[in-house]
Protein backbone atom coordinates (compact mmCIF):
# COMPACT_ATOMS: atom_id res chain seq x y z
CA UNK A 1 0.00 0.00 0.00
CA UNK A 2 1.28 3.46 -0.89
CA UNK A 3 1.32 5.91 2.00
CA UNK A 4 -0.34 9.16 1.05
CA UNK A 5 1.42 12.48 1.62
CA UNK A 6 0.72 14.13 4.97
CA UNK A 7 0.52 17.66 6.26
CA UNK A 8 4.04 19.14 6.14
CA UNK A 9 3.75 20.21 9.77
CA UNK A 10 3.07 16.59 10.78
CA UNK A 11 6.41 15.60 9.28
CA UNK A 12 8.15 17.85 11.83
CA UNK A 13 6.60 16.14 14.82
CA UNK A 14 8.62 14.15 17.31
CA UNK A 15 6.65 11.46 19.10
CA UNK A 16 6.13 11.92 22.83
CA UNK A 17 8.65 9.75 24.67
CA UNK A 18 6.65 7.44 26.91
CA UNK A 19 8.10 5.55 29.85
CA UNK A 20 8.79 1.88 29.41
CA UNK A 21 6.48 -0.36 31.40
CA UNK A 22 7.81 -2.52 34.23
CA UNK A 23 7.22 -5.55 32.01
CA UNK A 24 9.39 -4.07 29.25
CA UNK A 25 12.15 -3.17 31.70
CA UNK A 26 12.09 -6.64 33.22
CA UNK A 27 12.26 -8.20 29.76
CA UNK A 28 15.10 -5.96 28.55
CA UNK A 29 17.24 -5.75 31.68
CA UNK A 30 16.11 -8.66 33.84
CA UNK A 31 15.05 -6.27 36.57
CA UNK A 32 12.79 -7.34 39.42
CA UNK A 33 12.80 -4.30 41.67
CA UNK A 34 12.00 -1.14 39.73
CA UNK A 35 11.58 2.43 41.01
CA UNK A 36 9.74 4.73 38.57
CA UNK A 37 10.39 8.43 39.10
CA UNK A 38 9.74 9.65 35.57
CA UNK A 39 6.10 10.70 35.20
CA UNK A 40 5.33 12.89 38.23
CA UNK A 41 2.61 10.59 39.54
CA UNK A 42 1.28 10.70 43.10
CA UNK A 43 3.23 7.89 44.81
CA UNK A 44 0.73 7.73 47.68
CA UNK A 45 -2.12 6.73 45.37
CA UNK A 46 -5.53 8.38 45.35
CA UNK A 47 -8.26 9.24 47.83
CA UNK A 48 -10.01 6.20 49.38
CA UNK A 49 -13.28 7.84 48.33
CA UNK A 50 -12.19 7.37 44.73
CA UNK A 51 -11.97 3.60 45.14
CA UNK A 52 -15.47 3.48 46.60
CA UNK A 53 -16.82 5.66 43.81
CA UNK A 54 -15.33 3.43 41.11
CA UNK A 55 -16.63 0.28 42.80
CA UNK A 56 -20.15 1.71 42.85
CA UNK A 57 -20.06 2.08 39.05
CA UNK A 58 -18.78 -1.39 38.11
CA UNK A 59 -22.31 -2.55 37.31
CA UNK A 60 -22.56 0.11 34.59
CA UNK A 61 -19.62 -0.96 32.41
CA UNK A 62 -21.87 -2.19 29.61
CA UNK A 63 -23.48 1.24 29.26
CA UNK A 64 -22.10 4.34 27.58
CA UNK A 65 -21.12 7.18 29.93
CA UNK A 66 -23.02 10.43 30.32
CA UNK A 67 -21.63 12.21 27.28
CA UNK A 68 -21.94 15.61 28.96
CA UNK A 69 -20.45 14.47 32.28
CA UNK A 70 -22.93 16.68 34.13
CA UNK A 71 -22.29 15.19 37.57
CA UNK A 72 -18.56 15.90 37.38
CA UNK A 73 -19.13 19.32 35.84
CA UNK A 74 -21.42 20.26 38.73
CA UNK A 75 -18.84 19.11 41.29
CA UNK A 76 -16.18 21.15 39.50
CA UNK A 77 -18.43 24.20 39.22
CA UNK A 78 -19.13 24.06 42.95
CA UNK A 79 -15.42 23.74 43.70
CA UNK A 80 -14.24 26.45 41.29
CA UNK A 81 -17.08 28.93 41.72
CA UNK A 82 -18.12 28.97 38.07
CA UNK A 83 -21.01 27.62 35.98
CA UNK A 84 -21.19 24.14 34.45
CA UNK A 85 -21.53 25.69 30.99
CA UNK A 86 -17.99 27.06 31.39
CA UNK A 87 -16.44 23.59 31.80
CA UNK A 88 -15.24 21.11 29.17
CA UNK A 89 -14.12 17.59 30.07
CA UNK A 90 -11.28 15.85 28.29
CA UNK A 91 -9.31 12.61 28.12
CA UNK A 92 -6.49 14.30 29.99
CA UNK A 93 -5.55 17.92 29.40
CA UNK A 94 -3.63 16.74 26.30
CA UNK A 95 -6.86 15.99 24.44
CA UNK A 96 -8.24 19.36 25.48
CA UNK A 97 -5.19 21.13 24.07
CA UNK A 98 -5.60 19.29 20.78
CA UNK A 99 -9.30 20.19 20.76
CA UNK A 100 -8.51 23.87 21.38
CA UNK A 101 -5.91 24.13 18.62
CA UNK A 102 -8.12 22.24 16.14
CA UNK A 103 -11.15 24.39 16.98
CA UNK A 104 -9.56 27.83 16.89
CA UNK A 105 -6.42 27.65 14.69
CA UNK A 106 -5.65 26.67 11.13
CA UNK A 107 -2.62 26.42 8.85
CA UNK A 108 -2.21 30.19 8.51
CA UNK A 109 -2.21 30.89 12.25
CA UNK A 110 0.74 31.12 14.64
CA UNK A 111 0.81 29.50 18.08
CA UNK A 112 3.32 30.86 20.62
CA UNK A 113 4.79 28.95 23.56
CA UNK A 114 7.93 28.95 25.69
CA UNK A 115 11.18 27.09 25.41
CA UNK A 116 11.46 24.36 28.08
CA UNK A 117 7.68 23.96 28.26
CA UNK A 118 5.66 20.75 27.96
CA UNK A 119 6.49 18.95 24.70
CA UNK A 120 2.82 18.38 23.84
CA UNK A 121 2.45 22.07 23.01
CA UNK A 122 4.64 21.56 19.98
CA UNK A 123 2.82 18.32 19.12
CA UNK A 124 -0.60 19.99 19.30
CA UNK A 125 0.56 23.09 17.46
CA UNK A 126 2.36 21.38 14.58
CA UNK A 127 -0.64 19.12 14.12
CA UNK A 128 -2.51 22.23 12.93
CA UNK A 129 0.03 24.73 11.66
CA UNK A 130 3.65 24.86 10.50
CA UNK A 131 3.90 28.38 11.91
CA UNK A 132 4.67 27.80 15.58
CA UNK A 133 6.85 30.21 17.54
CA UNK A 134 8.93 29.09 20.51
CA UNK A 135 10.18 31.95 22.71
CA UNK A 136 13.50 31.56 24.57
CA UNK A 137 13.13 30.91 28.30
CA UNK A 138 14.75 33.02 31.00
CA UNK A 139 16.29 31.19 33.97
CA UNK A 140 14.39 28.04 32.91
CA UNK A 141 11.09 29.96 33.16
CA UNK A 142 8.72 31.71 30.74
CA UNK A 143 9.97 35.13 29.67
CA UNK A 144 6.61 36.92 29.64
CA UNK A 145 7.86 40.25 28.22
CA UNK A 146 9.54 38.42 25.33
CA UNK A 147 6.44 36.30 24.76
CA UNK A 148 4.23 39.40 24.76
CA UNK A 149 6.51 41.07 22.22
CA UNK A 150 6.34 37.97 20.02
CA UNK A 151 2.55 37.82 20.24
CA UNK A 152 2.15 41.49 19.39
CA UNK A 153 4.66 41.48 16.53
CA UNK A 154 3.55 38.23 14.89
CA UNK A 155 0.97 38.42 12.14
CA UNK A 156 -1.88 35.92 12.45
CA UNK A 157 -0.97 35.02 16.04
CA UNK A 158 -3.98 33.04 17.22
CA UNK A 159 -2.89 31.53 20.52
CA UNK A 160 -0.27 31.72 23.28
CA UNK A 161 0.23 28.84 25.71
CA UNK A 162 1.46 29.47 29.26
CA UNK A 163 2.32 26.80 31.84
CA UNK A 164 2.15 27.59 35.54
CA UNK A 165 3.82 25.87 37.33
CA UNK A 166 5.99 24.83 34.41
CA UNK A 167 6.79 21.27 33.40
CA UNK A 168 9.61 20.13 33.18
CA UNK A 169 11.47 22.89 35.05
CA UNK A 170 9.20 23.36 38.10
CA UNK A 171 9.41 27.16 37.86
CA UNK A 172 6.44 29.47 38.51
CA UNK A 173 5.11 32.78 37.25
CA UNK A 174 3.77 35.45 39.61
CA UNK A 175 0.03 35.84 39.11
CA UNK A 176 0.20 39.64 38.96
CA UNK A 177 2.71 39.33 36.10
CA UNK A 178 0.35 36.98 34.31
CA UNK A 179 -2.55 39.40 34.71
CA UNK A 180 -0.44 42.26 33.29
CA UNK A 181 0.50 39.96 30.40
CA UNK A 182 -3.13 39.02 29.65
CA UNK A 183 -4.23 42.65 29.73
CA UNK A 184 -1.74 43.50 26.98
CA UNK A 185 -2.50 40.51 24.75
CA UNK A 186 -4.92 41.38 21.92
CA UNK A 187 -8.43 40.19 22.75
CA UNK A 188 -8.57 38.08 19.58
CA UNK A 189 -5.57 35.99 20.74
CA UNK A 190 -6.41 33.04 22.99
CA UNK A 191 -4.37 32.72 26.19
CA UNK A 192 -4.27 29.06 27.22
CA UNK A 193 -2.97 28.59 30.78
CA UNK A 194 -1.98 25.02 31.61
CA UNK A 195 -2.42 24.45 35.36
CA UNK A 196 -1.75 20.70 35.50
CA UNK A 197 0.35 21.25 38.64
CA UNK A 198 -1.64 24.09 40.21
CA UNK A 199 -2.56 22.06 43.31
CA UNK A 200 1.03 22.49 44.46
CA UNK A 201 0.71 26.31 44.37
CA UNK A 202 -3.06 26.98 44.52
CA UNK A 203 -2.63 30.74 45.08
CA UNK A 204 -1.47 31.01 41.45
CA UNK A 205 -4.79 29.76 40.05
CA UNK A 206 -6.10 31.82 37.13
CA UNK A 207 -9.59 30.31 37.01
CA UNK A 208 -11.03 33.55 38.38
CA UNK A 209 -9.70 35.42 35.33
CA UNK A 210 -12.14 33.70 32.96
CA UNK A 211 -14.92 35.91 34.32
CA UNK A 212 -13.10 39.05 33.20
CA UNK A 213 -11.19 37.92 30.09
CA UNK A 214 -13.14 36.15 27.35
CA UNK A 215 -9.94 34.96 25.66
CA UNK A 216 -8.55 32.98 28.63
CA UNK A 217 -8.77 29.18 28.84
CA UNK A 218 -7.45 27.32 31.91
CA UNK A 219 -6.50 23.63 31.67
CA UNK A 220 -6.48 21.30 34.67
CA UNK A 221 -5.63 17.63 35.23
CA UNK A 222 -6.51 14.89 37.71
CA UNK A 223 -3.40 12.90 36.74
CA UNK A 224 -0.91 14.51 39.09
CA UNK A 225 -1.85 15.56 42.63
CA UNK A 226 -5.17 13.68 42.57
CA UNK A 227 -3.49 10.41 41.57
CA UNK A 228 -5.84 9.47 38.70
CA UNK A 229 -3.29 9.16 35.88
CA UNK A 230 -4.63 5.78 34.73
CA UNK A 231 -8.12 7.18 34.18
CA UNK A 232 -7.08 10.04 31.84
CA UNK A 233 -9.40 12.82 32.99
CA UNK A 234 -8.88 16.57 32.78
CA UNK A 235 -10.93 19.68 32.15
CA UNK A 236 -10.88 23.18 30.70
CA UNK A 237 -12.51 26.27 32.20
CA UNK A 238 -13.29 29.31 30.05
CA UNK A 239 -16.00 31.71 29.00
CA UNK A 240 -19.28 30.01 28.19
CA UNK A 241 -18.92 30.92 24.50
CA UNK A 242 -15.54 29.16 24.17
CA UNK A 243 -16.71 26.17 26.22
CA UNK A 244 -19.77 25.81 23.98
CA UNK A 245 -17.54 25.43 20.92
CA UNK A 246 -15.19 22.96 22.63
CA UNK A 247 -18.09 20.88 23.94
CA UNK A 248 -19.44 20.75 20.39
CA UNK A 249 -16.16 19.79 18.72
CA UNK A 250 -14.72 17.16 21.08
CA UNK A 251 -15.14 13.45 20.42
CA UNK A 252 -18.36 11.81 21.63
CA UNK A 253 -18.02 9.89 24.91
CA UNK A 254 -14.42 11.06 25.27
CA UNK A 255 -14.42 10.52 29.04
CA UNK A 256 -15.60 7.42 30.89
CA UNK A 257 -18.12 6.64 33.62
CA UNK A 258 -15.34 5.46 35.93
CA UNK A 259 -13.33 8.64 35.30
CA UNK A 260 -16.38 10.80 36.05
CA UNK A 261 -17.07 8.99 39.31
CA UNK A 262 -13.43 8.99 40.39
CA UNK A 263 -12.83 12.67 39.61
CA UNK A 264 -16.06 13.71 41.34
CA UNK A 265 -15.00 11.89 44.50
CA UNK A 266 -11.45 13.22 44.22
CA UNK A 267 -12.41 16.90 43.93
CA UNK A 268 -14.58 16.58 47.03
CA UNK A 269 -11.75 15.15 49.15
CA UNK A 270 -9.47 18.14 49.64
CA UNK A 271 -8.25 16.63 52.92
CA UNK A 272 -6.44 13.98 50.87
CA UNK A 273 -4.86 16.67 48.69
CA UNK A 274 -3.68 18.67 51.72
CA UNK A 275 -2.11 15.54 53.20
CA UNK A 276 -0.34 14.77 49.94
CA UNK A 277 0.95 18.33 49.57
CA UNK A 278 2.49 18.16 53.05
CA UNK A 279 4.05 14.78 52.21
CA UNK A 280 5.39 16.08 48.90
CA UNK A 281 6.91 19.17 50.53
CA UNK A 282 8.74 17.01 53.06
CA UNK A 283 10.02 14.49 50.52
CA UNK A 284 11.05 17.16 48.02
CA UNK A 285 13.21 18.69 50.75
CA UNK A 286 14.72 15.27 51.41
CA UNK A 287 15.55 15.05 47.71
CA UNK A 288 17.14 18.53 47.81
CA UNK A 289 19.20 17.55 50.85
CA UNK A 290 20.44 14.41 49.15
CA UNK A 291 21.36 16.25 45.97
CA UNK A 292 23.14 18.93 48.01
CA UNK A 293 25.20 16.23 49.72
CA UNK A 294 26.25 14.95 46.30
CA UNK A 295 27.14 18.45 45.13
CA UNK A 296 24.67 18.18 42.24
CA UNK A 297 23.03 21.25 40.71
CA UNK A 298 19.23 21.32 40.44
CA UNK A 299 16.41 23.79 39.82
CA UNK A 300 14.25 24.60 42.84
CA UNK A 301 10.75 23.35 42.07
CA UNK A 302 7.24 24.29 43.16
CA UNK A 303 5.90 20.90 42.10
CA UNK A 304 6.37 17.15 42.65
CA UNK A 305 9.45 16.85 40.44
CA UNK A 306 12.95 18.30 40.33
CA UNK A 307 15.19 18.92 37.31
CA UNK A 308 18.78 17.84 38.01
CA UNK A 309 22.03 18.58 36.14
CA UNK A 310 24.06 15.36 35.93
CA UNK A 311 26.45 16.36 33.12
CA UNK A 312 25.27 13.84 30.53
CA UNK A 313 21.57 13.24 30.97
CA UNK A 314 21.13 10.37 28.52
CA UNK A 315 24.15 8.47 29.82
CA UNK A 316 23.07 8.81 33.44
CA UNK A 317 19.46 7.99 32.52
CA UNK A 318 20.53 4.79 30.80
CA UNK A 319 22.86 3.78 33.63
CA UNK A 320 20.13 4.41 36.23
CA UNK A 321 17.66 2.29 34.24
CA UNK A 322 20.12 -0.59 34.24
CA UNK A 323 20.07 -0.33 38.04
CA UNK A 324 16.25 -0.34 38.13
CA UNK A 325 15.74 3.41 38.64
CA UNK A 326 13.70 5.19 35.96
CA UNK A 327 13.88 8.98 35.57
CA UNK A 328 13.17 11.31 32.62
CA UNK A 329 16.00 12.48 30.33
CA UNK A 330 15.70 16.11 29.19
CA UNK A 331 17.57 15.90 25.89
CA UNK A 332 14.28 16.18 24.01
CA UNK A 333 13.77 19.60 25.61
CA UNK A 334 17.19 20.82 24.50
CA UNK A 335 18.66 20.15 27.96
CA UNK A 336 21.08 17.26 27.35
CA UNK A 337 22.86 17.65 30.69
CA UNK A 338 19.67 17.28 32.73
CA UNK A 339 17.24 14.66 34.02
CA UNK A 340 13.88 15.16 35.72
CA UNK A 341 13.12 13.22 38.90
CA UNK A 342 9.66 12.78 40.42
CA UNK A 343 9.26 13.16 44.17
CA UNK A 344 8.53 9.61 45.28
CA UNK A 345 8.20 7.67 48.51
CA UNK A 346 11.08 7.96 51.03
CA UNK A 347 12.48 4.57 50.05
CA UNK A 348 12.29 5.50 46.35
CA UNK A 349 14.13 8.77 46.89
CA UNK A 350 16.80 7.01 48.93
CA UNK A 351 17.17 4.36 46.21
CA UNK A 352 17.59 7.08 43.56
CA UNK A 353 20.12 9.06 45.61
CA UNK A 354 22.18 5.97 46.50
CA UNK A 355 22.21 4.77 42.91
CA UNK A 356 23.03 8.25 41.56
CA UNK A 357 25.95 8.49 44.02
CA UNK A 358 27.33 5.19 42.73
CA UNK A 359 26.87 6.21 39.09
CA UNK A 360 28.50 9.61 39.50
CA UNK A 361 31.45 8.16 41.35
Amino acid sequence: MTIQSVNHSIEQLKAYEMDKSNEELTREYGLGDIVKLASNENPTGCSPHVTLAITSKLGELSRYPDGAGQGLKQALADFLGCETKQIVLGNGSNELLNNITASFADGDDVIVYSQYAFSDYELASLGISERTQQVAAKNFAHDLPAMLETVNQTANCKMVIITNPNNPTGTVLVKDDLIKFIKKVPSEVLVVIDEAYIEFVPTLSCVDLIQEYDNVIVLRSFSKAYGLAALRIGYAVSSASIAEILNYTHQSFNTSTLAHAAATAAIKDQHFINQYLAFNHEQRQALYDGLDSLGVVYVKSATNFVMVNVGDGMDIYQTLIEQGVVVRPMVGYGLPAWIRVSVGLPEEINRFLDTLAQVLS
